[in-house]
């Protein structure tokens, strides 16, 4: 009796010591085949960084400027982007690292599953997928916009008219347009890495142009008064633009902007994603 109470006592602590052993469970690359994949081997450095200019460009320029510049750092936006940089350097560094132990697709996913477990693994890759879904939707929406703008709202108004959402928290219309053009970008992926590398080249270096073409522009116009705002007193129905400066939201805002810039750099990630695909991977260091 006295035994199969014991037994019967000890039998929570196995299971919580097996449940345990499961979300610690670490994958095991094996070093004869840590270079072995099913996946075509197609991309060069210049892909690669393509790849990584492509990412920091299209959420970066196009969509966090404006907004952090406007409702969190003001001028001292520049700072936070530089600050966000920094802070991008240091993890990609570590990005590399972790590349050349484990030369695998799946970025922090195969780090965290091969260095600390099963369950964290799990959890930061629905954040990786989470965090591309976002990524790719806030762009696509933003180059929709852009294009709406150029045809007079025409589309913003044919939407609400035939789709409205009458629900707060989400837009006020189902963006056909930004949806086709993410559906059409999953095609072109799916069609083949060769393809779709070769396309995100030709965009990127003409998003490379239109940045330098907008930075040698603007510099002929450039007026260091303008770095610093002066905020009308009497204007009733402006937006709040803080307490004027070139930190009109304070040292705390340009730090505030600065963790949503960093958002911006999300090319490293993308680099590391694919480097399974990496024509010439270097031998994982950690089995030398």
């Amino acid at each position: 009796m006295n035994r199969k109470y014991l037994e019967a006592k000890k039998t929570p602590r196995r299971n919580m010591a097996v449940i345990w052993k499961v979300l610690t469970r670490k994958k095991v690359i094996n070093p004869a085949t840590a270079e072995d994949t099913r996946l075509s081997r197609i991309l060069n450095t210049f892909d690669l960084t393509a790849l990584g200019v492509g990412g920091t460009l299209g959420v970066g320029v196009y969509v966090l400027v404006g907004h952090v510049a406007k409702n969190t750092a003001g001028p001292s936006v520049v700072l936070s982007f530089l600050i966000a940089a920094i802070a991008s350097a240091f993890a990609g560094l570590c990005y590399a690292e972790f590349g050349s132990r484990a030369p695998r697709a799946g970025s922090a996913y195969i780090y965290s599953y091969v260095c600390v477990g099963e369950f964290v693994a799990f959890v930061i890759g629905w954040n990786l997928i989470l965090e591309y879904i976002i990524g790719s939707a806030s762009v696509a929406r933003t180059l929709s916009s852009y294009v709406d703008t150029l045809v007079n709202n025409t589309m913003q108004n044919t939407f609400i008219e035939i789709a409205p959402i009458d629900f707060p928290p989400l837009s006020r219309y189902f963006d056909s347009f930004a949806f086709g053009i993410s559906m059409v970008l999953a095609v072109a992926l799916s069609i083949g890495l060769r393809q779709s590398s070769l396309v995100n080249n030709i965009f990127t270096t003409v998003n490379i142009l239109v940045v330098l073409f907008v930075i040698i522009a603007g510099s002929f116009k450039a007026d260091v008064g303008n770095w610093s705002i002066n905020p009308n007193q009497n204007c009733t129905n402006c937006t709040y633009i803080g307490n004027g400066g070139f930190f009109p939201f304070g040292i705390e805002g340009m730090i505030a902007g600065a963790s949503v810039c960093f958002y911006g750099f999300v090319g490293f990630d993308c680099i590391a994603t694919t480097g399974e695909e990496v024509k010439n991977p270097k031998e994982p260091s950690l089995y030398r």
